[in-house]
């Protein structure tokens, strides 16, 4: 039993050790082919390294020359370009060298030129002194012989001259005249006296104030409303001073405007007429009865140039004749003057055998620059021609517009018979008053200087010019700025107008609150 098992321990044993000394000579020859592997990767990676290094040293090698080249390239334009440049001032400095030279030469020759201009000068001033002593001795000798001194010679001669001229004028304008006055003034007073006599005259002078009637004295309460906040709204809407007095059943309407007065007096109509007077309703009336005045400008502008018998004016310069109707010159109403004048240059142009409708359309037109919508520096003769040139009038009917002031040349017939015919309408005794247009002028140009302010509204000179009530915007103006306004205007008007007494600015600041109700 013993020996079965002895064999089997050393057989397993015997196997053991062959296992072990197979492992260990496979493990040899792995190890023997892994190192002989590492050497062929060594050696491999060694040759491809070589490889690419030479690739590299090539490429940098080619990048240099490259960049070599540029290189020398840009210091090869660099070198050009100094090149040119010193070439350039070079050239120039040869030029600047020239040039000294053609300056030195001309230095020289100038030089040359004054001294002999001198020379000149001097040898002319010894003859003027020689000259003027040959002269002497000869207004000595003259004088010897004469028995007078040389003054006293020239006034004799320039005495007996201005008489000798004097005569002849004389006569010659005695001729001249003489010659005119049979030839001319007999049929000058005979067209004159025929046209004068055939034209009915009506002496119109404009107010300043219109009075406004009431059916009881009740109604002025109404007018003026609580605390005289109605009274102030008319104002204020129209521009027109309402005077409440004690006058029975009537107010006064003041304003040199007479547009703005029959504005105020037909909405102060309609608004008793109606019975309800409030601010809003004031503003309401105010502005339809303007449309409706500038609706009349226009139809009176028609009915004029209907009756006169003209045809084809411009529709502007029809609303431009219709305007006349609330001016006046020198307190002549203006439509009723170019009327006159219309109609007296119909007539005096058929006595003379001219063109009485060209006579009577330059007629109506000569005073159209005395209603201009804007301000303007011209005459109204110059600014009224323009007009007429700008809306399709004829050259005769401009001209005649244009020269009736002796503004321009007159270059038709028909230009003198328009200013002859402007001066026997203004001429006429009664037919104007001076003072009213300069007053007017005062007022207006108060008003243009509050409008010159940044802020102001709307501007009315009031009571005579003694009151320029000033309305301005409140979202601009605030209550400081509207004490500084008013003092600004007041120092404007004393430094650059000219007035009696004094006058009262008033600025008029209003704020609203407006809401709608839905």
């Amino acid at each position: 039993m013993m020996m079965p098992i002895i064999i089997g321990l050393v057989a397993l044993v015997v196997g053991y050790l062959i296992a072990k000394s197979l492992e260990k000579n496979k493990a040899s020859g792995t190890i023997k082919l892994a190192n002989k592997n590492a050497a062929m990767l060594l050696k491999s990676a060694k040759s491809d390294a070589e490889a690419f290094k030479k690739d590299k040293i090539l490429q940098a090698k080619e990048k240099f020359i490259e960049l070599k080249s540029e290189h020398e390239k840009v210091i090869f334009s660099r070198e050009k370009k100094v090149n040119e440049t010193e070439k350039r001032w070079r050239d120039k400095e040869s030029q600047v060298g020239q040039e000294l030279s053609k300056n030195q030469k001309l230095n020289s020759q100038l030089e040359k030129k004054v001294a002999d201009f001198d020379y000149k000068l001097e040898f002319i001033e010894k003859k003027e002194n020689e000259l003027e002593k040959v002269h002497k001795k000869q207004v000595e000798n003259l004088e010897v012989i004469s028995g007078l001194s040389a003054d006293d010679a020239k006034e004799e001669l320039v005495k007996s001259l201005k008489e000798e001229a004097k005569t002849d004028a004389m006569a010659f304008i005695q001729e001249t005249l003489e010659e005119a006055k049979l030839t001319a003034d007999q049929e000058a007073r005979k067209v004159i006296l025929s046209t004068i006599q055939r034209v009915g005259v009506e002496q119109t002078v404009e107010n300043c104030v219109s009075v406004f009637n009431l059916e009881s004295d009740d109604v002025k309460g109404r007018i003026i409303g609580r605390e005289g906040r109605n009274i102030r709204a008319i104002e204020a809407a129209t521009g027109v001073e309402i005077i409440v007095d004690d006058t029975p059943e009537a107010i006064i309407l003041s304003c040199f405007d007479p547009v703005r007065r029959e504005i105020a007096r037909l909405s102060l109509h309609n608004l008793v007429t109606d019975g309800r007077i409030h601010p809003a309703r004031i503003e309401e009336v105010v502005k339809k009865t303007e449309k409706k005045i500038q609706q009349e400008i226009v139809e009176v502008g028609k009915r004029t140039v209907i009756d006169l018998g003209i045809h084809g004016l411009h529709p502007e310069l029809i609303k431009t004749v219709g305007r006349m109707k609330f001016r006046s010159s020198y307190g002549q109403n203006l439509l009723q003057h170019s009327r006159e004048v219309a109609n007296l240059c119909g007539l005096m142009a058929a006595e003379l055998g001219l063109n009485a409708k060209v006579a009577k359309r330059a007629g109506l037109l000569h005073d159209i620059g005395k209603v201009p919508d804007t301000d303007s520096e011209l005459p109204h003769a110059l600014l009224g021609m323009e007009w007429a040139q700008k809306y399709g009038e004829k050259p005769d009917v401009c001209n005649a517009i244009g020269a009736h002031h002796d503004e321009i040349e007159m270059k038709s017939m028909i230009a003198p018979i328009v200013q002859v015919c402007d001066a026997i309408s203004g001429a006429r005794p009664g037919a104007r008053r001076q003072v009213l247009d300069s007053y007017i002028q005062r007022l207006k140009d108060l008003e243009d200087i509050a409008f010159g302010f940044t802020g102001v509204q709307k501007a009315y000179a009031i009571q005579a010019g003694r009151e320029l009530r000033v309305i301005v915007e409140s979202e601009k103006v605030n209550d400081l700025k509207a004490a500084e306004l008013s003092f600004s205007i007041s120092q404007k008007i004393q430094n650059d107008m000219t007035y009696p007494g004094q006058v009262r600015v008033t600025v008029i600041r209003e704020t609203r609150a407006v809401n709608i109700a839905k």
